[in-house]
């Protein structure tokens, strides 16, 4: 199933979220030092933040938001990944990093972390492009900042 994403009046948000943001926000500003010290100004647990940072954004956050990080399931066979690559590139995305595991039971798991600055679709259509390229079992957005 495709990633949706809501634009959300703040006042209909639930006040985990809300308040995830605003401890994201402390912590970007430098109000707050580590995650506890902004969750607790911020009137939420850590546990709380950790399950709502990288689904809640601000919308002027998101539309500045370039950098992303994909987790991408891969079958072990030649070429899957210089496909996968071709298509980032095709996208505009540019590959910060990439790290890959030794395939198990036929599949390799690649991490990657793109800067999505120059891309002429959002990050959920590369995702959906991903998902239908050959070889590829699953794809997607495990974080983005």
């Amino acid at each position: 199933m495709a990633e949706q994403y809501y634009a959300v009046r703040e006042d209909l948000l639930p006040d985990g979220m809300r308040k995830a943001e605003q401890a994201k926000a402390m912590l970007r500003r430098g109000e707050a030092a580590t995650v506890g010290e902004a969750a607790e100004r911020a009137g939420i647990s850590r546990s709380a933040f950790y399950k709502y940072k990288d689904g809640v954004y601000a919308l002027d956050q998101a539309a500045r938001a370039s950098i992303a990080t994909l987790s991408i399931d891969l079958e072990h066979r030649s070429g899957i990944l210089s496909r996968m690559l071709a298509l980032l590139a095709d996208s505009g995305g540019n590959v910060l990093t990439i790290t890959q595991s030794i395939p198990l039971q036929g599949l390799a798991n690649v991490v990657v972390t793109i800067d999505a600055a120059q891309m002429t679709g959002g990050i959920g259509e590369l995702v959906e492009r991903l998902k239908a390229l050959d070889g590829v079992r699953r794809a997607s957005i495990v974080g983005r900042s």
